[in-house]
């Protein structure tokens, strides 16, 4: 369990290596007051050996003055350190702590449970790979407001990994039917939530049971301690090494002879000898040098800080972003955003702000408030600002353009947070949404159903319709980059399922192209309602019985989840097709990438788009190493073992 290891006495050289390569993993504890937050870091740092002798001798005298947990050591006052905190028995400010064990490094932050300080908590996530929400199991508690408060944040901040640990079951005597009660509360509220993996731990954070090791208090229990799955969970996939992006910072220049630009790269990978475009100059030049301070490196990745030098003499300042020139960024002064407001002062729309961005720092102002979000219910309601605490998607515009992404995809470049003119005090973080924003349209998606209008019965039932059709209705999204497959499998899926006697129909992206969106182009707002118009019709056709079958690019995860929700999350399923840039090309038997590359076709995902794989595919197909026949063949036993046929 601790961090200690044999190489310590024998080779502290290698083991000095072993520790500094072993991955990092930064997670959060947060949930309702008193739910045990503190207390179950405490007890994590004391089982792995990383609270010093005087650090809990000070902590055992400090729990006869001021600890809650009668004649123990009461270690949440290890993270509790102000003495205001102490004094209520709460976390106020947010605490970060660092332990390790044989297999990974740790940074905790430990989030504030209280409303008021719902700010410090979205500053802790903001960095976070894993959140663990605490519940308490005790009657009259459970998933509180502030749980729903956390864990709508949690999803905002794009925090992949979510951890339930459902604490103090010591006092309700281990029951499983209480567990299991939480359970439901909790997933009915989070089935709104962009929140693809989910689990959840039964645990007393005060007596140390499941978290280091299994408990004998819960035998109906089966899955992983919270160590295990600290340990273990993977990560590495999260981290966003397709587009490159270097935000700069400095521009170095020691002496004649070299001109550096520094900055941290905040996704992606470069290469000497790539081709690298500067924004939003958009002058091109390829990289001549890596160098870092332990040398120069061929190659350099996210998060490294570095300093590129380049072939040719451009102009690049500080502010702006190098990226590859067939994958760049949306560059505008215009965009739409969830806001989270963190000052005293309600936001004001029309009032100038700084707005700063990665390295950029501009001027800018809230445009327009379109509602601010219940995080409650979920609700959205139209209101003239924001006030300290509340969330709310906004329209802002800025004085200067800037270089964006979809915060969902890459949080580096699609975060900043809002600076008051006057006081520089930081009043607000944004999340960048990945939508073109225009006073003319709306969101259909979020469109409520015109007023008056009722959701019509059918005379037969799903029961019947079953029956009849020996199978459940499902739709399959297949989804994937243009050219990997999609058109051909979809219709290889229909023609096995159409030779077992089943009912099915496929809709092609194309085909709803040339009949019900004939209207649409190809931007990021045009390709979201294709797949809503889509996911209507499959609805429908769902709720006659049939199996659907959907063959889109569907590009973004946010877009899929919201079709999931208008199909229904119970007949669902996402089968992602992944085939790698030189296969797809050499299969386009359309040209169309080489009109993207020629710029003839913009907001191509692949090239000049981005496209978001999916968080929780139910299948993953390589298409360049398998078959038509086999993929279908592999789809239609997807179907089988969901207990579709």
């Amino acid at each position: 369990m601790s961090h200690q290891s044999d190489l310590i006495a024998t080779d502290i050289d290698a083991y000095l290596e072993q520790h500094e390569n072993k991955e990092l993993l930064r997670f959060l504890t947060c949930g309702s007051v008193d739910d045990g937050k503190s207390t179950l870091i405490g007890k994590l740092l004391y089982e792995s050996k990383m609270i010093y002798e005087d650090q809990l001798a000070a902590i055992e005298k400090a729990s006869a003055t001021h600890g809650t947990t009668g004649d123990k050591v009461d270690l949440a006052l290890m993270t509790d350190g102000l003495k205001a905190e102490r004094e209520q028995g709460i976390t106020i400010d947010v605490a970060y702590r660092y332990f390790s064990t044989a297999k990974r490094k740790f940074i905790i932050a430990d989030c504030p449970g209280h409303e008021q300080y719902t700010r410090n908590m979205a500053t802790g996530a903001s960095s976070c790979d894993l959140a663990i929400i605490l519940v308490d199991a005790r009657p009259g508690h459970g998933v509180m407001t502030q749980t729903k408060r956390h864990s709508f944040i949690v999803s905002l901040l794009g925090i992949k990994h979510v951890l339930i640990a459902v604490n103090k079951m010591d006092l309700v005597d281990w029951s499983e039917e209480r567990y299991e009660e939480i359970k439901r509360d909790y997933r009915e509220f989070a089935t709104r939530l962009d929140m693809p993996d989910q689990h959840f731990i039964p645990i007393s954070a005060l007596e140390g049971d499941n978290l280091i090791d299994r408990s004998p208090n819960t035998p109906w229990y089966e899955g992983s301690t919270l160590m295990h799955h600290l340990e273990n969970v993977h990560i590495a996939s999260d981290r966003n090494l397709i587009d490159f992006r270097l935000p700069v910072q400095y521009v170095n220049r020691p002496n004649l002879n070299f001109r550096g630009f520094c900055g941290t790269i905040a996704s992606g990978v470069v290469k000497k000898g790539d081709e690298i475009l500067a924004l939003p100059s958009k002058k091109r030049t390829r990289v001549k040098s890596i160098v870092t301070y332990e040398g120069e490196l061929d190659e350099a990745f996210a998060p490294l800080a570095v300093t590129l030098t380049t072939e040719d003499e451009i102009d690049i300042s500080r502010g702006d972003m190098l990226v590859r020139p067939d994958n760049v960024p949306t560059v505008s002064d215009r965009f739409d955003a969830t806001l989270v407001w963190m000052d005293e002062s309600a936001m004001t729309p029309g009032k100038d702000y700084f707005i700063k961005h990665g390295t950029k720092l501009t001027s800018g102002r809230v445009s327009t408030l379109r509602y601010k979000i219940d995080v409650n219910t979920l609700h959205r309601s139209p209101t003239p600002t924001l006030a300290l605490n509340e969330i709310g998607r906004a329209e802002l515009r800025l004085n200067s353009p800037i270089a964006l992404d979809d915060y969902k995809r890459n949080k580096g470049t699609g975060a900043f947070i809002v600076i008051d003119q006057v006081t520089n005090v930081t009043v607000g973080a944004g999340m960048i949404l990945d939508r073109k924003s225009s006073e003319d349209e709306e969101d259909l998606w979020e469109k409520e159903a015109a007023e008056g209008l009722e959701a019509r019965k059918s005379s037969v039932t799903p029961e019947e319709r079953a029956a009849r059709y020996g199978q459940q209705p499902v739709t399959v999204l297949l989804t994937g980059l243009p050219a990997a497959g999609k058109t051909p499998i979809a219709g290889a899926v229909e023609r096995l399922l159409f030779d077992q006697g089943r009912a099915v129909a496929v809709i092609d992206g194309q085909n709803m192209r040339r009949g019900l969106s004939r209207d649409l182009k190809f931007t990021a707002d045009d390709r979201s309602e294709n797949l809503r118009r889509a996911a209507e019709v499959a609805k429908t056709l769902n709720n006659a019985g049939l199996i659907v079958v959907g063959a889109f690019v569907a590009p973004h995860e946010e877009v899929r989840q919201k079709a999931a929700e208008t199909v229904g999350r119970d007949r669902f399923l996402v089968v992602h097709l992944d085939a790698p840039d030189a296969w797809r090309r050499a299969n386009d038997e359309q040209g169309v990438y080489a009109k993207a590359d020629a710029g003839e076709l913009p907001d191509f995902p692949g090239v000049s788009a981005p496209y978001e794989e999916p968080a929780a595919a139910d299948l993953v197909l390589k298409t360049a190493e398998t078959s038509v026949e086999d993929c279908a063949a592999a789809i239609v036993g997807l179907l089988e073992e969901r207990g579709v046929i």
